[in-house]
């Protein structure tokens, strides 16, 4: 049976909640204002703001995170993460860096990289040793609001299935260190490792989720709940379901739409729709491509086995929310905003066409930061 088939009755008398909250976490990496490399000034920065932002530092110093308060319009999401951004421009401005959107460091190599001054994040490292070296990486992680677990784990699941298209629309991080990786985003190949990351599973219940986390929490996989590092999580501090497979949105529009669509998916879910399952193997298999082609190659269809255009699969996961954004008034945004991608591209891409002009990384950066 095709997915038309399995939803399109429900889909008709369906009432979809048009309520659910939202709210987005970015996180930046911190480069020289002239020569682009990576500096170590979270500190510095995040020193000098005033509070009335969520802006907060992360593992590494060569990164600082906002984060959106609960959010109910993508109107309010977007004007959240402007100010977010140029405020966090600003405070990097008076430290002659600046603030860049990109899953890796374009230029610049520290490895180890220099910790936030946090006991936690030595535990980290002390713990899980080298991993820790390739975590100067930077993600867009998006909360829906959920009023118990067992909504959350139903959300989930239904996520599964887009994780592939949701990476390839963010893709976001082609070089690293000064090279050209030959993958899209190579931010999600860098997270990979670690024992606790990668897909979730398909969960029954909460109750078979807690065992999940548990098995990770026993095994050593995972010092605590903060560190299920799986690309959707419950969240360890809200009442929230997590999607953490994204790079970090190149522009505010970009993260906007990803957020558009993440909440149609959840409300999807929450409107008694059948997700649509897919194997541990076919879903590893499918991000494996979306982190290598991001929109513009091919993706891994997990249903028939097929490569297609990975536009293709992108058009398929907006028709399937199609109702769910009529109901939540964002259709017209993510129409424009995929027409959008599908013609310039993902931001990988668009990283590329600024290093072909003139072979030149600074090239790059300089796109980055006026994206950002």
């Amino acid at each position: 049976m095709s997915e038309v088939e399995v939803t399109a009755l429900p889909r008709q008398r369906t009432e979809f909640d048009t309520a659910l909250s939202i709210g987005v976490e970015e996180e930046f990496l911190l480069v020289d204002a002239i020569t682009g490399a990576l500096v170590p000034l979270a500190g510095e920065v995040l020193g000098d703001a005033d509070g009335v932002l969520d802006l907060q530092a992360e593992m590494t110093r060569f990164q600082v995170e906002s984060a959106t308060a609960v959010c109910r319009t993508m109107a309010e999401v977007r004007e959240q993460l402007v100010l977010s951004r140029r405020a966090l421009g600003n405070l990097a401005r008076e430290h002659h860096a600046r603030i860049v959107a990109t899953g890796t460091p374009v230029l610049g190599a520290v490895r180890p990289p220099p910790l936030t001054d946090d006991q936690r994040y030595r535990d980290i490292a002390l713990q899980y040793g080298s991993l820790v070296d390739a975590l100067t990486i930077c993600g867009c992680h998006v909360h829906i609001g959920i009023p118990d677990e067992e909504t959350g784990v139903l959300i989930s699941n239904h996520l599964r299935r887009w994780l592939p298209v949701l990476l390839a629309i963010s893709a976001n991080s082609p070089f690293s260190e000064g090279r050209d990786t030959g993958y899209a985003s190579w931010r999600y190949l860098s997270w990979s490792p670690w024992p606790s990351s990668g897909a979730p599973p398909w969960f029954a219940s909460a109750d078979d989720y807690r065992l999940g986390t548990q098995v990770l929490r026993a095994s050593g996989a995972s010092m605590d709940a903060g560190m299920i590092y799986w690309d959707i999580r419950l969240s360890a501090n809200h009442p929230t379901v997590e999607l953490r497979v994204c790079d970090v949105a190149a522009t505010v529009d970009e993260a906007v739409l990803i957020a558009a669509l993440v909440r149609a998916i959840a409300a999807t879910a929450v409107a008694g729709i059948p997700a649509l399952p897919v194997s541990d193997l076919a879903l590893r298999t499918a991000l494996w491509r979306a982190a290598r082609d991001g929109v513009e190659g091919a993706g891994f269809e997990p249903h028939t086995g097929q490569l297609v255009p990975a536009a293709d699969l992108v058009r398929s996961l907006v028709d399937w929310t199609r109702p769910a954004l009529r109901a939540c008034g964002d259709e017209q945004l993510v129409d424009e905003g995929i027409a959008r991608l599908l013609v310039d591209g993902c931001g990988a891409s668009r990283q590329r066409r600024a290093f072909v002009r003139r072979g030149s990384l600074v090239d790059v950066v300089d796109l980055l930061v006026a994206q950002t």
